[in-house]
């Protein structure tokens, strides 16, 4: 790996390119300039938008003789610069085929969340096309997994079902999702559930992460990255596609997608039916997955309304224990210790079920062990131009969200669910086999807003938005062997909650010279959250708890020449605890609110056929919610506010053209993540139920799950509509725990996927395209994540790994055709 990173470093300090400076003035009918217009080197992702008077530089390479210019309701024109090293550009404004205004919209909408040039923030834009490379039914964070800091994982082992990503170490909870600007964060539990939303990716033009708090101003608090997403755009062409995967574990992916293309020179739809379905690598851990997408919208002269709806059903047999160490290694004398002291294998069957299981190992054994649940999204968003400084943007939501998740289970106690214990002559029954369903059935809606402005060297944006969640959580008992005092679909337990969030934001990016732009964000967000009820575990809760957090964000950007650009940033964001943080903290304690300042800084630039970026980051965190070992006084595991940690790393990225038909990318990302000073607890059950308190004490010890190295490697051979691609990734040592215990710990893994793919004409098929993936070639067994728990018994310790393992080599295969 080091050989590689410096290999990469030398070639950018030593390269040398053939290349010439291009500079020109892109004008508007009436002669005056155009700002922020975009120009773009043909068949190369380099380029630069003009300044505030229309004016660019750029370094063109000797053999690119195009130029593509696009401009916010203009049309796109395509120059040919030949020898010429000043040009003037005209550009006519499009009319008719507004999808420049919808743009418009969109970018504006998106100003509130989307980072550009301008923006002083670290980001990496995914296009449609990158999406689509190896879209044959994986989950979206399994498509993102070779961007820079990304860290992924798969319940199921084999990249459907319940997946996850950790960006900068940062979990699901901290990192910020959108939809077109519409938060997408569970606003109880801050968790993104892709599965709830299955074969999106399908559905998407664009995927821009910002790493760091970034620009977020909708939604949950971006405490690790920011992830927005946007959905499919206008298209000028009617078209119908169909794709069909097939591979490993009996997956089978179909979709169908159409799109009118414009009618009557105003209105356009599109949509899309899916089904993916996947036994998944680990035992039973199969996925039956349905979603559709349907968008339509009207574009006229100067608005534009844009209506969205979508969503699916999922359910997937649960895989969500993990797999022991011990059966992983198959030490017999560990795997009868978890037998022993784990309290989790009561029946033959269950033992049975360990002792001649492997890796694939599932601790569920009950047919209809289910997860199912289903989701509908409804969006519309209006834009309007007033004049050609003057924009407004809003945007209403409505999502539906419905489920549960099935449970077996083995002597449990009557009184665990509130009922009466059974006299049978001079017997009493206190426990009872029952099957259990636990429910969630929310509402969330809202709408956002921003009015934008842009003339001269400003742009401007006044926005915001107002969201509310409604929720209920209960159980239901559906079956049980003795059933004492229930009925049928009783509730043991219920609760509501209810969760308001309004946020304002002033953003600005005020250009003061054509090298120098600042960048200022001061937004105020209040929180309302209001839930009281039952728990499972049959403990009373209620919360009543408001929040005002005040979130400014400052950086500017240097333009040193027309290749290279200096950005820095310093960013503030507040985050609430969940909801878990609420109901599992004894009786009396209120968890405090996170803070994190966020430092970024960092270069790009282009020189030929080479882009190259390098950022260092500074994620300073006050009161961060971490486990500890501390359970309550039910033995719920509570998180506690730990007063000082930090993240600090360096992030670089290279993409060079290594010929014609080559191309090589690379992203490094090297940190340190650490709390300063740790307090492990450990519970010693020496008499009966009795608990003595062992306290460990840890300074300078690392945070979990936050690797110190992360890799991502992509090479590419093009060549007349045939494509392969070799996927490296490297993720370094992951600690279970924040002891820095080494025998808590995922080992690093170093993977590697082969994708061949091409592409042809045939009959009336406008585009057919064969795609065949092959993952994990080297068949390498690893694991991506896992969960440590233990306890001292009269001082002698007991400890317990458990991992989520991923499949080894495995294949898909999948077939495009565009009508």
């Amino acid at each position: 790996m080091r050989i590689l990173i410096c290999t990469a470093l030398l070639m950018v300090n030593y390269i040398s390119y053939a290349q010439r400076t291009v500079s020109g003035t892109v004008l508007d009918e009436n002669n005056e300039g155009i700002p922020g217009a975009s120009i773009v080197i043909k068949d190369l992702d380099l380029g630069t938008i003009t300044n505030t008077n229309g004016y660019f530089e750029l370094s063109v390479p000797e053999r690119q003789k195009t130029l593509i210019v696009s401009a916010v309701g203009y049309l796109t024109q395509r120059v040919v610069v030949g020898s010429k090293s000043k040009i003037i550009i005209r550009m006519s404004i499009e009319v008719k085929e507004l999808e420049a205004l919808t743009i418009f919209g969109d970018e504006y909408i998106n100003f509130s969340t989307k980072a550009n040039e301008l923006t002083p923030t670290t980001y990496a834009n995914i296009s449609k096309e990158k999406i689509e490379e190896r879209n044959l039914g994986l989950d979206l964070p399994i498509l993102l997994n070779f961007t820079p800091s990304m860290v992924t994982t798969s319940d199921a082992g084999a990249g459907i079902g319940y997946t996850g990503m950790r960006i900068r170490g940062s979990d699901a909870t901290r990192i910020n999702v959108t939809l077109n600007g519409i938060p997408i964060n569970d606003s109880e539990s801050h968790g993104v559930y892709w599965v709830n939303m299955p074969d999106l990716s399908s559905s998407l033009d664009e995927v821009q992460i910002q790493r760091g708090v970034g620009t977020s101003s909708n939604g949950a608090a971006a405490f690790g990255a920011t992830v927005n997403l946007k959905s499919s755009s206008f298209s000028k062409e009617a078209f119908a596609e169909l794709n069909q995967t097939i591979g490993s574990f009996n997956t089978l992916k179909t979709n169908v997608k159409f799109n009118t293309g414009i009618i009557n020179n105003n209105f356009n739809f599109e949509g899309r039916l899916s089904r993916i379905t996947s036994d998944g690598y680990i035992d039973r851990a199969k996925s039956d997955l349905y979603s559709y997408f349907f968008t339509g919208g009207y574009y006229g002269e100067k608005t534009t309304i844009k209506a969205l709806i979508f969503g699916g059903q999922e359910e997937g047999y649960q895989a969500w224990y993990g797999t022991p160490e011990a059966r992983l290694t198959g030490n017999e004398t560990k795997l009868q210790a978890v037998i022993d002291n784990s309290g989790e294998y009561n029946t033959s069957e269950q033992i049975d079920n360990l002792l001649n299981s492997d890796r694939r190992f599932n601790y569920y054994l009950y047919e209809n062990e289910i997860d199912h649940y289903e989701q509908d999204h409804n969006q519309i968003h209006l834009n309007h131009a007033f004049n050609n400084d003057l924009n407004l943007a809003v945007s209403g939501h409505y999502t539906h969200g419905e489920g549960y998740y099935e449970q077996f289970r083995t002597n449990d106690n009557l009184t665990d669910y509130k009922l009466d214990n059974i006299i049978v002559g001079n017997d009493t029954i206190t426990q009872t086999d029952l099957i259990r369903r636990r429910w969630l059935d929310n509402d969330f809606y809202g709408f956002t807003y921003a009015l934008n402005y842009n003339k001269d060297n400003l742009l401007m944006t006044l926005g915001g938005g107002y969201n509310t969640y409604k929720g209920k959580h209960f159980g239901e008992i559906i079956w049980s062997e003795f059933a004492s005092t229930s009925n049928i679909r009783e509730r043991y337990y219920k609760g509501s909650s209810t969760k308001n969030d309004f946020n304002v934001f002033l953003k600005t990016n005020y250009q003061l010279s054509s090298k120098l732009n600042l960048f200022g964000d001061l937004q105020i967000r209040t929180i309302g959250y209001d839930t009281e009820g039952t728990d499972n575990d049959l403990s009373n809760y209620q919360v009543e708890e408001k929040y005002t957090f005040f979130n400014p964000k400052f950086g500017l950007t240097y333009r040193l020449n027309t290749n290279f650009q200096l950005y820095g940033s310093f960013a503030m964001a507040h985050r609430e605890p969940v909801r878990a943080d609420f109901i599992d903290a004894p009786i009396g304690d209120i968890p405090s609110p996170e803070q994190l300042q966020n430092f970024e800084f960092g270069f790009k630039g282009d020189l030929d056929n080479i882009h190259v970026e390098s950022n260092l980051y500074l994620m300073d965190y006050t009161n961060q919610l971490i486990l500890t070992g501390a359970v309550n006084d039910v033995g719920s595991s509570i998180r506690v506010n730990t007063p000082d940690s930090y993240r600090a790393g360096i992030e670089m990225v290279l993409a060079l053209d290594l010929a014609d038909r080559w191309n090589w990318n690379l992203n490094v990302a090297m940190s340190r993540n650490k709390i300063k000073k740790f307090t492990e607890v450990v519970f010693d059950y020496a008499f009966s139920d009795d608990r003595y308190t062992v306290e460990n004490e840890f300074t300078d010890a690392d945070i979990a799950f936050s690797p110190n190295i992360v890799i991502g490697n992509d090479i590419t051979f093009s060549n007349q509509g045939f494509s392969a691609q070799l996927l490296t990734k490297f993720v370094g040592d992951q600690f279970l725990d924040n002891t820095s215990n080494r025998n808590r710990m995922i080992e690093s893994y170093f993977i590697n996927d082969i994708r061949l793919s091409y592409q042809l004409q045939m009959l009336k098929i406008q585009n057919i395209e064969l795609t065949f993936l092959i993952n994990n070639v080297l068949n390498v067994a690893y694991e991506s994540n896992g969960y440590t728990w233990g306890y001292l018994y009269d001082g002698s310790p007991y400890q317990q790994n458990n991992y989520y393992p991923q499949s080894g080599i495995n294949f898909l295969s999948g077939i495009s055709m565009k009508f």
